[in-house]
């Protein structure tokens, strides 16, 4: 976790990941990956766990994932129909091409020709696809991304 002075206050910043998704994908596999990847030792941004009743949804995605090291997005049909994830893939996409961020993709009821047709972009970054692993996969592959073992694990 890092900290950040802001107006003489010490304010926590989320440090590893920020999950990216359409709330169709919510119970499937965004919900059971955050799980996971908290019991794995990963600080995660959800907005399940950081929203709370008057606060500004776009101070707190821009919060989230400004400051959060790894950006997992989770791509369907559904996240590439709405607003929200589009908004949020703009400042993840944003941090990724100035190499403040990495983006993990994951593909959920998706295949390489729909992500092809919405971001070429999207479709040459190396991803997981939930036909072919399951949650608990996954997520040991992210940890093991955001935080490599080392010699004495």
């Amino acid at each position: 976790m890092r900290f950040l002075l802001a107006r003489s206050l010490w304010v926590s910043v989320s440090g590893d990941v920020f999950i990216s998704h359409a709330n169709e994908d919510k119970a499937a596999v965004v919900s059971p990956l955050a799980d996971h990847l908290k019991a794995a030792g990963l600080e995660v941004w959800l907005d399940a766990f950081e929203l709370r009743i008057g606060d500004s949804l776009r101070r707190k995605i821009d919060s989230g994932f400004a400051g959060s090291r790894f950006g997992v997005v989770v791509l369907s049909n559904s996240f590439f129909r709405k607003g929200w994830p589009q908004y949020e893939l703009d400042g993840l996409i944003t941090r990724y091409v100035s190499g403040e961020q990495n983006l993990l993709p994951i593909w959920h009821n998706i295949t390489k020709d729909e992500v092809m047709a919405q971001s070429p972009s999207l479709a040459d970054k190396i991803a997981r696809n939930t036909a072919q692993y399951t949650i608990e996969e996954i997520a040991k592959e992210i940890a093991d991304v955001v935080r490599p073992p080392t010699f004495d694990d």
